[in-house]
């Protein structure tokens, strides 16, 4: 069973969130905005899909300060975790993503397994934490390329699934 957590400011991540659903075939019952969430909520899934977008110079969206302490404090043990967000790499080039390696470093240590990397040549901008070893650590739809997330959400969507 698979469940989401976002964190959406402009709503981008959300709309992202439950476009992903649709694609996997996740009930929205199983979509959870983690500005009210709570921790405990992912007990129940084996897989968890975390998507924030990236402000500033590589700050995570401000809901999930707070949500990914907590999380680190729940039994991640066996769990998949696959990574999205949104940014922009026109104007935060060194940045882009960086809340995909924030959010992976942060939970790096509770015994998840992390899923969904993809390759990395389809962008433009490769020099974030979201980066490493020509791969991405998860979806990022950018807002300087909009046209080429449909392409890159069926990638990931797929590399999820093969996961």
């Amino acid at each position: 069973m698979t469940g989401i957590f976002y964190g959406s400011t402009t709503g981008n991540t959300e709309a992202l969130a439950r476009e992903i659903a649709a694609k996997l075939g996740i009930a929205s019952s199983d979509l959870h905005d983690v500005g009210s969430a709570s921790a405990d909520q992912v007990a129940p899934y084996d897989t968890l899909l975390l998507g924030s977008s990236t402000w500033g110079v590589g700050d995570l969206q401000d809901d999930w300060y707070e949500f990914v302490e907590a999380l680190k404090k729940e039994n991640l043990a066996g769990k998949k975790v696959g990574l999205f967000g949104c940014g922009d790499s026109g104007s935060y080039p060194d940045s882009f993503g960086d809340a995909l390696g924030v959010i992976r470093e942060e939970l790096s240590g509770t015994g998840c397994t992390f899923v969904g990397e993809v390759d990395a040549s389809d962008y433009a901008s490769t020099d974030s934490k979201a980066f490493a070893g020509g791969k991405v650590l998860g979806l990022l739809a950018d807002d300087d390329e909009p046209g080429k997330t449909p392409a890159r959400t069926e990638t990931w969507v797929a590399a999820l699934k093969n996961a």
